[in-house]
């Protein structure tokens, strides 16, 4: 079976569907385990923390940012599914030499409705994926319909400290805050800039979204930047909530309107 991955890479399965998959993208593992390929996944990496018993059970190849190829191949896979930004393009490179590597490129939510469907056909799924998706979509429209009858809120995003980092545009996280009706006072900046304190009072976002991941923000850190800016008041957010891209959107759009909900009130 011939296909191309969201890089225009053209790969070949000789496969199919595939028996032996190994993930090395967290929200890609958990979106497998939610089409059903309890026993053609052979192995994650040690962030796919979800579905917990796949985690406890599933032969773990390293993190993201640096897999051990030689577990990768004692487990002969016939298919590995990557992330552009997740992981490292050498290592990649070096697998995709040896096995089929399908690879996704993830900006914005439809990025990762597309991802769904085609991971779903890669896989032998498709009419589950495409019903996923579809679900995931309709989600988020009526997100958005909510959004459309409040006042929007304006938000900055951070995901690290010292420094402290924040969302910006092109990225998947904006595209979701954009979705659930909250405007990103950093869109005007790309990726994910660091950033002054100073700056963000500038902005004067009407609320601080501290994000659980990559940094674990916590309350001693909402604590910490009320001293800092006393009149901007910090929350904290599920960060797997707004950047896991594969069937955790399931879940992301009632997340949302429940939180949105509450910082309209």
């Amino acid at each position: 079976m011939q296909c191309t991955d969201q890089l225009g890479r053209h790969i070949v399965l000789h496969t199919f569907p595939p028996r032996r998959i190994v993930s090395v993208v967290p929200s890609q593992t958990e979106l497998l385990a939610d089409l059903g390929l309890e026993e053609e996944v052979v192995g994650i990496t040690k962030f796919c923390v979800h579905p917990q018993h796949w985690y406890r059970s599933k032969t773990r190849v390293g993190g993201t940012k640096k897999l051990h190829l030689d577990r990768i191949d004692e487990l002969q896979p016939d298919l590995i599914l990557a992330n552009k930004e997740e992981n490292e393009r050498t290592q990649i490179e070096a697998l995709a030499a040896r096995y089929p590597v399908w690879v996704s490129d993830i900006v914005q939510l439809e990025d990762a409705l597309d991802m769904i469907c085609r991971v779903g056909a890669l896989v032998g799924h498709t009419q589950m994926a495409i019903q996923m998706a579809h679900r995931i979509r309709e989600g988020f429209a009526r997100l958005r319909q909510q959004a459309m009858s409040h006042y929007p809120i304006r938000v900055a995003y951070f995901i690290w400290r010292q420094p402290w980092m924040v969302v910006g545009n092109d990225t998947f996280i904006h595209s979701v805050l954009q979705a659930a009706g909250l405007v990103n006072v950093f869109a005007d900046r790309s990726r994910y800039p660091e950033v002054q304190l100073e700056e963000v009072e500038e902005a004067a976002p009407d609320v601080l979204l501290l994000s659980s991941e990559p940094f674990p923000f916590g309350q001693r850190h909402v604590r910490e930047l009320a001293t800092y800016l006393p009149h901007i008041p910090a929350v904290l957010v599920d960060g797997q909530m707004c950047s896991w891209y594969g069937s955790r959107l399931l879940y992301t759009t009632d997340y949302l309107a429940q939180f949105v909900a509450k910082l309209q009130d």
